[in-house]
């Protein structure tokens, strides 16, 4: 796997290299120190998977780099590393197109939590915005199951929420449950929605004290 490092300091970006390759030799790492060169080597090189990005950098902003950046290469997972715990600055990255977001002040094993889950294709979103989304359907004590008519959710996404709560991910489900990947991500990205949540995480919390399963 391609990962580029953009962040104006070199410092920063050796110490990003050196935990990320501590934990997988073989990566293939490249460094910007700009949006701009960022940009010209994603032109140059169109098979970098993830990147890892600063918002605050000279030239071009890291909000308006995530917009060009993901509009150039859609299928770049972007990473936000930012001194910036701003709740405003999390949903500012989403909204632009990151698919992740670590404060700087997170311990090390959080940044390479966050590159697992974004190339499992999911978001990774720090705490102090999981703390503040409210729990849906939280409405008094744990209530029974209820039967699916009942629920925002078809009885076909109740059982692709069964697995995805066990940590199964979208490649099993599919085969246990017959479906293609792109159906059973499409079923998650519903049940997201439906759930009003962000992640498998949330989506599993949120069906146990819905009562769901």
């Amino acid at each position: 796997m391609k990962l580029l490092i953009i962040d104006d300091h070199p410092i920063v970006r050796s110490g990003i290299e050196t935990l990320i390759r501590q934990n997988d030799s073989d990566l293939i790492i490249a460094q910007a120190a700009n949006a701009e060169d960022a940009m010209r080597m994603l032109d140059e090189q169109a098979d970098f998977k993830v990147a890892i990005l600063d918002l605050q950098m000279p030239g071009m902003s890291g909000l308006d780099a995530i917009s060009t950046i993901s509009g150039k290469c859609p299928e770049l997972k972007i990473i936000v590393l930012s001194m910036s715990d701003s709740p405003h600055d999390v949903r500012s990255a989403f909204a632009r197109g990151a698919r992740g977001y670590v404060p700087k002040s997170a311990g090390p094993n959080t940044l390479l939590l966050a590159i697992r889950i974004v190339t499992n294709g999911e978001r990774y979103v720090p705490p102090l915005i999981l703390e503040e989304q409210p729990v849906p359907f939280r409405s008094g004590p744990r209530s029974p199951p209820r039967d699916a008519v009942d629920l925002p959710l078809t009885r076909r996404q109740i059982e692709v929420l069964r697995y995805l709560t066990d940590g199964a991910p979208n490649k099993v489900i599919a085969n246990r449950l017959g479906l293609s990947e792109k159906t059973v991500k499409a079923h998650v990205s519903a049940i997201f929605k439906a759930l009003n949540v962000l992640n498998r995480t949330q989506a599993a919390t949120a069906a146990r004290d819905a009562g769901i399963l």
